[in-house]
């Protein structure tokens, strides 16, 4: 189990064994692998055992105020033995019980054994920054039940307990969204412990619980704008100055977007005078035709010239296909294309680096999505009868083409998208702007026997929960708690996660700080979203900080170019992968359909790009985990 997740720990790994805990002889056995961060001596090691010898640590990720609780915990009569956050984790523990949990801000993702009690628990840090998976696997004759977790599924699988299965109802999940929610994932039997929540496991019995979740019942509306913009800059800087800890090289990403440069101006001035190492990925400009990223390379250089980085390049290259096996091993799941510039530019600042920092979840935190102000966008067509409203909008998204090159691509792409959900109700129109694959032409797709199993699944299911949860709160912030919930953890955060991990790099992300999460869930919405303006308040909040233009530049996601790789380098391994005769034999799909979907991409008919590289990664992750 440690050997298949090496590439998360090189520094150092430790098992721990317990004496047999039930009359069938079975143990309770950790195992660590070490990437050291915070004192990286051999104090540091792991799993930790608290003084008393009651409970057995193995713990993934950062408690960022560890040094004010060890004080803390000091003057209640705990001592310390090393400079390790863990060993603050252990000794909280023992002190408040799993009160601590509040204690805490941080990442983590940890699994405690309490030798009294015989319980084991695993908890996951507020919004799923670091991953956690589990599996209960029953008695069988005379075989006892076993409970397994892990940082991967890589390591459930190599205990050979259980069979790799494909999950029906996360396929179905994944084909509409391009991931799929927690706790499921693509293997059967195979869950998540979704953030926030802690789990128990104690005779064999399961109990989940959640610990943490963000709340928008307490609006302070008496606030002025300028109030509100001198603490979301005051919470920036103190957060980043907290997430800045460490005892390794630390440095950013730069996209030189608002979110990572606003990070690095934080940093710089916390640097004590030393120039904060920044890296940058680049897309070269023929790979640009199809795409709606924007080039990130001439924004980041210009931040570095007034910030005085230690700045460095890497320029993405189409030689993917040879990549691509490779990430699919590392993510578990098909990829999307955020995963391959997210490896590369990971593998590239582990030269030097071991920490990085990453302006991931700004626009979770501040709505800064596309989607979100074309729901604003959308409600001006309300008060139009659905009578009318419907057809129009179906008219018009019939009538656009999809994926044609040139200067109107990528407005042209994202009219079509409006169109197709804009005339929906407020729910079912942003559900509408997150899937790919609709329930029809999921009902094209599948086979017959496939589409029979279908049948029993709802998609969006565990978007209506969150949806429901968040009723009482205003609309901008019920789009926020939804994604914070999903998006986030399921895609973006668990993506950046693998990635960097296979490099052995640990990323860190300032906007998720539960301090910073919390402020803006205080915040009135209208100063987030104003107008055709996203993450108003925080690009308010650091004109003084950063030149208008980075400010106010036009979004860029961070992505690669798959639009112009599907239709050049990746064109063998689609030819390859999905052929007639190999979707033929898989049996899930019905291979006239798949090739009406690839032949309408590449005539530009429809802009299938990023459901062709679904179907692509989904045959090589059978291939490596299924086959």
């Amino acid at each position: 189990m440690l050997e298949s997740i090496e590439h998360r720990g090189r520094d150092d790994q430790g098992v721990w064994i317990s004496e047999p805990i039930d009359q069938n002889g079975r143990r309770a056995c950790f195992g660590h692998r070490r990437l050291a961060i915070i004192d990286t001596s051999p104090a540091g090691h792991e799993p930790m055992l608290s003084p008393d010898g009651r409970f057995v640590l193995t713990f993934n990720g950062e408690i960022y105020n560890y040094r004010e609780l060890r004080e803390q915990l000091r003057s209640l009569g705990h001592e310390f033995r090393s400079d390790s956050d863990a060993e603050v984790l252990l000794a909280a523990i023992s002190e408040w019980g799993w009160d601590a949990l509040g204690h805490l801000n941080g990442m983590f993702a940890f699994a405690v054994w309490d030798n009294k009690e015989r319980t084991l628990t695993l908890v996951r840090d507020h919004v799923g920054i670091k991953p956690l998976y589990y599996t209960f696997v029953p008695a069988r004759g005379e075989t006892p039940a076993a409970f397994l977790f892990g940082s991967e599924i890589k390591a459930i699988l190599a205990a050979r307990l259980i069979k790799p299965e494909l999950n029906p109802e996360a396929l179905h999940q994944f084909l509409t969204f391009l991931w799929s929610p927690d706790p499921n994932t693509l293997f059967a039997n195979i869950k998540t412990v979704p953030p926030a929540h802690l789990l128990q496991f104690h005779d064999d019995r399961i109990e989940l619980k959640q610990w943490w979740d963000v709340s928008f019942a307490k609006i302070e509306e008496g606030r002025n704008e300028a109030w509100w913009r001198e603490r979301v800059l005051d919470t920036l800087e103190r957060v980043v100055k907290m997430e800045m800890v460490s005892d390794v090289p630390l440095g950013s990403f730069l996209s030189g977007g608002i979110d990572s440069s606003g990070i690095v101006a934080m940093m710089e001035r916390h640097g004590n005078g030393r120039p904060i190492s920044t890296y940058t990925v680049g897309i070269e400009s023929e790979d640009l035709r199809y795409d709606i990223i924007p080039d990130d390379v001439r924004w980041a250089r210009r931040v570095n010239e007034q910030l005085q980085t230690d700045y460095h390049e890497i320029m993405l290259k189409p030689s993917v296909a040879e990549l691509l096996p490779k990430l699919v091993h590392h993510m578990e799941e098909p990829p999307i294309d955020m995963a391959i510039p997210s490896y590369l530019v990971s593998r590239a600042a582990r030269e030097t680096l071991t920490v990085m920092l990453s302006g991931m979840g700004g626009d979770e935190v501040f709505a800064g999505y596309p989607r979100q102000m074309a729901m604003q966008i959308a409600s001006a067509f309300d008060p139009v009868p659905k009578l009318l409203r419907r057809p129009l909008m179906k008219t018009v998204a019939t009538a656009l083409p999809g994926g044609l090159p040139g200067r109107l691509t990528a407005p042209l792409r994202n009219a079509k998208k409006f169109a197709r959900s804009g005339a929906l109700d407020f729910e079912d129109r942003y559900l509408g702007y997150g899937t790919y694959f609709t329930n029809e032409m999921k009902h094209r797709l599948y086979s017959d026997e496939w589409r029979a199993i279908a049948r029993e699944y709802d998609p969006y299911v565990v978007h209506r929960e969150y949806f429901a949860r968040a009723s009482d709160a205003a609309p901008l912030n019920q789009l926020l708690y939804v994604d914070l919930k999903t998006f986030l953890p399921c895609l973006n955060l668990l993506t950046t996660d693998k990635t960097s991990m296979a490099a052995n790099l640990e990323v860190r992300v300032p906007f998720l700080n539960r301090e910073m999460i919390e402020m803006a869930a205080r915040m009135p919405p209208r100063l987030k979203l104003r107008g055709l303006t996203r993450k108003y308040v925080l690009k308010r909040a650091l004109e003084g900080v950063l030149p208008r233009d980075i400010i106010y530049r036009k979004k860029a996601g961070f992505g690669a170019p798959i639009r112009s790789w599907l239709r050049g380098a990746l064109r063998p391994m689609i030819s390859d992968l999905l052929s007639e005769e190999t979707v033929k034999s898989r049996g899930i799909f019905r291979p006239k359909e798949v090739k009406r979907v690839l032949d309408a991409n590449i005539s530009g008919r429809e802009d299938n790009n990023l459901q062709v590289f679904q179907l692509l990664g989904l045959e090589l992750w059978h291939r490596t985990f299924i086959d």
